[in-house]
């Protein structure tokens, strides 16, 4: 299973992003509460520089409550304000309006010295694919005003947004990296709907999903499925007593594995398998 995916608006984001860093104040990172480690562009770090940045962990709904405040005190640690986000209910957005204030502070105590008084903050949402760009914006209008989707690259291009009276945001297009140098990185990206499915094989990438699960989670699944364990090691004889119990048969009572397949995917991106917190931070004094 080799997964590789980099668009060709991908690459042109790359330099629309470089050019309009100059023109902002403050970055905001929007990583996936699941998948902190494996969502975080190394390329948007190079690009951003010495900007202040806060980081937004969205979809924390969809990850492991403890996790998620164990990864916020790492990157308090590392200098960094985080803040847990919910994007489709907007929990979390009005405190992650405070710490983007309190980032850019310092600059504006700077152009106020210099006689530059009430400036609108200029602010950058970067992010990967499906990360929750736009959901969180339209919450911070109270407006659905950006495009939104189920599927990453739904926004395309970049456009202001007055957000208040002293907040301007520039939204962008999600960017992935040129090279997955780590394929458990690009599995992780594939199982939460970051990357599109026409890129890789889903039936392998959901199977190796149901194997992390029936090796970490089987308790899930056994609730889940209404299954009785142990559950058996062979991903076929699993599969089998899953699409039995979900009545995915085809003629003559075969299990249909794909259509399995993409009910464990479905279930485990929207929650009902429960939450997943997938990588976690370095282990560090205060955590």
């Amino acid at each position: 299973m080799h997964i590789h995916w980099f668009p060709g608006h991908m690459a042109k984001a790359h330099k629309m992003i470089r050019e309009h860093l100059k023109l902002v104040d403050v970055v905001i990172e929007l990583l996936d509460a699941r998948i902190p480690l494996s969502s975080a562009n190394p390329v948007i770090h190079e690009l951003v520089e010495n900007k202040p940045r806060v980081i937004a962990l969205n979809k924390a709904d969809l990850a492991e409550p403890e996790w998620t405040q164990r990864w916020i005190a790492e990157y308090r640690r590392q200098g960094l304000a985080a803040v847990p986000l919910e994007a489709v209910s907007g929990k979390g957005a009005k405190t992650l309006l405070v710490q983007v204030e309190t980032a850019v502070r310092p600059k504006l105590k700077a152009l106020e010295a210099k006689g530059i008084q009430g400036r609108t903050v200029r602010a950058i949402i970067l992010g990967i694919p499906n990360v929750g760009k736009s959901s969180l914006i339209n919450r911070l209008l109270g407006a659905a005003v950006v495009r939104t989707g189920d599927r990453p690259g739904v926004t395309r291009g970049q456009q202001w947004i007055k957000i208040g009276k002293n907040l301007e945001l520039l939204d962008t297009p999600g960017v992935l990296w040129p090279k997955f140098d780590d394929q458990e990185v690009a599995f992780k990206l594939a199982i939460t709907g970051a990357i599109h499915e026409d890129v890789y094989d889903v039936d392998a990438v959901a199977t190796k999903l149901l194997h992390v699960l029936r090796a970490c989670y089987a308790d899930r699944l056994v609730e889940r499925f209404k299954l009785s364990p142990p559950l058996p090691e062979d991903a076929a004889a699993l599969l089998d007593l899953i699409g039995s119990k979900r009545g995915c048969l085809r003629a003559g009572g075969i299990v249909d594995h794909e259509k399995v397949r993409r009910i464990i995917l479905t279930e485990f991106r929207t929650g009902k398998l429960g939450p997943f917190t997938l990588d976690y931070p370095p282990v560090a004094k205060n955590i």
